[in-house]
């Protein structure tokens, strides 16, 4: 069961992603030169709207931007895309800080895949959903 009052302080959760980043292969972190990741406590509600959830969803990253995949000649002077991970459905769902590291782990590869135009029904048939 899990318990609803686990937290970990912006700090410690803040180094699990930094974490998770730093473990990624150096030819992958190379091409997320233009991806900012971002930690917000919550997802807005257009946030949860773009996911494809409603109100009261639960939504632990998300990729913003454009996937590599789709990216053509015309690609430029654009903002960088955008992984934002959610730390209060991930803490609010974990039972402890190992449930949390490695949920944490989970969502940041799979919005990572997302930017190498990695879809939510191939992330299925890999386990990463």
């Amino acid at each position: 069961m899990k318990d609803a009052t686990l937290r970990l302080t912006d700090e410690q959760f803040e180094s699990l992603v930094v974490d998770v980043l730093d473990e990624l292969p150096a030819v992958i972190l190379e091409m997320l030169d233009n991806v900012d990741v971002v930690i917000e406590a919550w997802p807005t509600n257009d946030q949860l709207e773009e996911a494809g959830l409603g109100d009261g969803g639960t939504l632990y990253g998300l990729y913003e931007g454009i996937p590599l995949t789709a990216r053509d000649g015309g690609y430029f002077l654009v903002p960088p895309d955008k992984i934002t991970i959610f730390k209060r459905p991930i803490e609010q769902s974990c039972a402890s800080p190992e449930e949390i590291a490695e949920q944490v782990r989970i969502t940041v590869i799979h919005e990572v895949a997302h930017h190498f135009g990695i879809g939510e029904e191939r992330l299925d048939e890999l386990g990463w959903s």
